[in-house]
């Protein structure tokens, strides 16, 4: 099977893989303090804990991480506890298919190329890719399959945290759908601007990328990602579609252009 592993700044989200179908799944904290020898005692022990795979199901490994100290104690993982396995690391001069049409390309985070890989295999270009984990990231490709391009706005928890912070009168709240727009009381007219807020964020970035990808604006496809999509998922109205796994179908994906076996 293969262990497919994406790294975020706050969370980090294991997959794992039988053929095309995911059949485990798992979300940790991001710690860039853990050692290489406690991600594998972590990751041997979510696998091992499970009643049917054991801690040698896997026999093939695919990473992305946006934390470079993350990523080096992960490749310290594989060599010393998965050496006979084959593993992919995402980083520049690994396939993936995807032309980076950006001034910079090393600039793109791995899991965005990722996302734009798996997303065009599933849907097909143009598409745009809304990705809600501690920003909000919108990626856009093309009819062609490639990366032209995106917006970075602050996470959810990002602006909640902040709210509770500068706010003399606020306080840290449950990011929650409330009874209504208008709030109530202070908890409630927080919820209603954080959901109602970011739901109209992302359908007027997203109608501005529509109009630049295609000459018809209802062709592209946008499919919906990250921990905290299903928050917004009702309130958006240019969500399409809503793939919790497409970073880690995107990684398998990258493992299968990078193998010999494949």
């Amino acid at each position: 099977m293969l262990l497919t592993i994406d790294v975020g700044n706050t969370h980090t989200v294991l997959g794992l893989f039988d053929g095309e179908e995911i059949v485990e799944h798992w979300r940790v904290s991001t710690d860039p303090r853990r050692t290489a020898d406690e991600m594998a005692v972590l990751m041997q022990g979510l696998m091992g804990a499970h009643p049917v795979l054991g801690e040698d199901a896997v026999d093939g490994l695919a990473i992305c991480s946006t934390v470079p100290s993350v990523l080096h104690e992960l490749r310290e993982v594989t060599r010393r506890y998965y050496g006979d396995v084959p593993a992919v690391l995402v980083e520049p001069g690994v396939k993936t298919g995807v032309h980076v049409l950006m001034d910079n390309p090393k600039e793109v985070g791995a899991d965005r190329i990722v996302n734009a890989l798996a997303a065009n295999h599933l849907y097909g270009g143009p598409c745009v890719v809304v990705d809600f984990g501690t920003a909000t990231t919108f990626d856009a490709v093309n009819e062609r399959g490639d990366y032209v391009g995106g917006a970075i706005a602050p996470g959810i928890e990002i602006s909640v945290d902040a709210l509770g912070v500068r706010g003399a009168q606020l306080r840290k709240i449950e990011l929650a759908r409330p009874r209504s727009v208008i709030g109530k009381n202070t908890v409630e007219a927080m919820q209603a601007g954080i959901l109602y807020g970011f739901a109209g964020q992302v359908d007027g970035v997203v109608g501005r990328m529509a109009a630049e990808l295609a000459t018809d604006p209802d062709d592209v496809q946008v499919i919906a990602t990250g921990g905290l999509a299903p928050l917004v998922l009702g309130e958006a109205a240019s969500i399409d579609e809503h793939e919790p796994w497409l970073t880690l179908i995107g990684l398998r994906l990258v493992y299968e252009r990078n193998t010999p076996a494949h």
